[in-house]
């Protein structure tokens, strides 16, 4: 089975203005696939609304992006075909109550009825789950989630996971799709150093094979591609990354901007 192939990301001038002002505004982005691009900066500072604007989720208001070939805000469709979400709170939320088994399932029986091709619907039924447990395994396996350690292995239910492994779940399950392009809200949040450490290491690990990753968090690692939110003035991130730099408005009107984003990325 071939492996995903990253695509390319890049933006300028892009920002997006709601009821309450701006999220973000002034991002720059140039990326090559197969990236792992931080967008970091504190709570409040417009870092969700742009990752629901790269993943096609949200609509931006002024500049332009592509993602691929796709141009935003134009093809949000398209983008979001070939994107897909982590966790991302308020809108991936996993149900706590099912278990590791069930929501892998859920997912890939999911990606079998709407993401299959006609002629692949039309092959017998043995071949397409023999596929479909290829996709769950290649996808559990890249996201590095033990589950024989799991406390009751494939039947542990998600109230019984920590963060790391929430995380590492949230990820299979977005990759199952194959997607070019896997956005992840929150990385570091609530994770101590070591866990920290493993997220990033996972994300990293995701990119080199391929899937470009566009990750939230409050400090970026090293060797990643920066974008800075929040900064007040427009900020160049290190020399490397210059280019990729964002402005964001007020912190509190943000949060409330971030609210209603999710609440529309629900039913994107």
């Amino acid at each position: 089975m071939d492996g995903p192939h990253g695509a390319a990301v890049s933006a300028a001038d892009f920002g997006l203005k709601g009821p309450r002002g701006w999220a973000f505004r002034g991002v720059g982005i140039k990326a090559e696939p197969g990236a792992l691009i931080a967008l970091e900066g504190p709570s409040g500072s417009g870092r969700t609304c742009l990752l629901l604007a790269l993943t096609g989720r949200m609509r931006a208001t002024e500049g332009a992006a592509s993602v691929g070939r796709f141009r935003l805000p134009k093809q949000l469709a398209a983008v979001r075909r070939i994107s897909a979400l982590g966790p991302v709170p308020g809108v991936t939320d996993l149900d706590p109550a099912l278990t590791v088994a069930e929501h892998l399932r859920e997912r890939a029986l999911l990606e079998r009825r709407f993401e299959g091709s006609l002629r692949g619907l039309l092959r017998p039924r043995s071949e397409r789950a023999t596929e479909s447990r290829l996709r769950v395994d290649t996808a559990v396996r890249a996201a590095g989630l033990d589950i024989e350690a799991l406390p009751k292995g494939s039947r542990t239910s998600v109230r019984d996971l920590d963060r790391l492994e929430v995380l590492r779940l949230s990820v299979a399950l977005a990759l199952i799709g194959r997607p070019r392009l896997l956005g992840v809200d929150d990385t570091d949040l609530k994770l101590s150093d070591a866990e920290r450490d493993e997220a990033w290491a996972l994300l990293r690990s995701i990119a080199e094979r391929g899937t470009t990753v566009v990750a939230v968090c409050s400090e970026a690692p090293e060797g990643a591609v920066v974008v800075r939110t929040g900064a007040g003035d427009t900020e160049t991130a290190d020399a490397e990354d210059a280019g990729n730099t964002g402005n964001t408005g007020n912190a509190k009107d943000n949060d409330k901007e971030t609210a209603d984003a999710v609440a529309e990325a629900r039913h994107a």
